[in-house]
């Protein structure tokens, strides 16, 4: 009898954790897809002028993707503490090397890294030890992640501003593959709509 009430006690908490853990999936936000809309969220301003002048912000304390003077806006959505942010971040920065080199690409295609529950400490220690380029922010308090359906990372959304709406290209997680091949996509998503 003392065993049957132990099997059935086990049977429940197993019911009960999948439950929650099911739950997850079906009450978290939808991530934007290709064809969607990026949320125009509020974020932290770069720390740094250069940052700042990259992005073309003018001084201010926050800021909306759609205030980012660029047609085109690459946002990656990492963690400091993720493996696979960390083996991603040197083809990131190919593909930051092979933008800003292209005169014809470099004002129109940015970078933004954004640290899912990452202090600003965090950023700059992903920063420092990837010789990351581009500007990187703080999601400390997981603001942006649940606005955009707390994505896996790393996670990349391609915007392009079109009416001052940011509209989706690209969103996808994991790595970006071959910076070239990506760049090309891009380009030819870009100039389709």
């Amino acid at each position: 009898m003392l065993k049957k009430a132990l099997f059935n006690k086990k049977i429940l908490l197993i019911l009960i954790i999948t439950f929650f853990l099911l739950s997850q999936y079906v009450f978290a936000t939808t991530c934007p897809l290709k064809g969607d809309l990026f949320p125009d969220i509020t974020l932290k301003v770069p720390k740094t002028e250069g940052d700042k002048l990259y992005l073309g912000l003018e001084e201010k304390q926050a800021f909306k993707i759609s205030d980012i003077k660029s047609e085109i806006i690459i946002i990656e959505i990492f963690s400091m503490y993720c493996p696979y942010c960390q083996k991603e971040a040197p083809i990131v920065n190919e593909l930051f090397d092979k933008i800003n080199k292209n005169l014809e690409l470099k004002d129109k295609i940015k970078l933004l890294g954004i640290g899912a529950g990452n202090t600003q400490f965090e950023v700059d220690i992903f920063r420092e030890n990837f010789k990351i380029e581009f500007p990187l922010i703080p999601d400390e308090e997981f603001l942006i992640h649940k606005a955009i359906g707390e994505v896996r990372t790393p996670y990349f959304f391609v915007i392009k501003k079109i009416n001052n709406k940011n509209n989706i290209i690209y969103s996808n997680v994991g790595t970006i593959g071959n910076p070239e091949n990506f760049l090309n996509m891009i380009i030819n998503n870009s100039t389709s709509k």
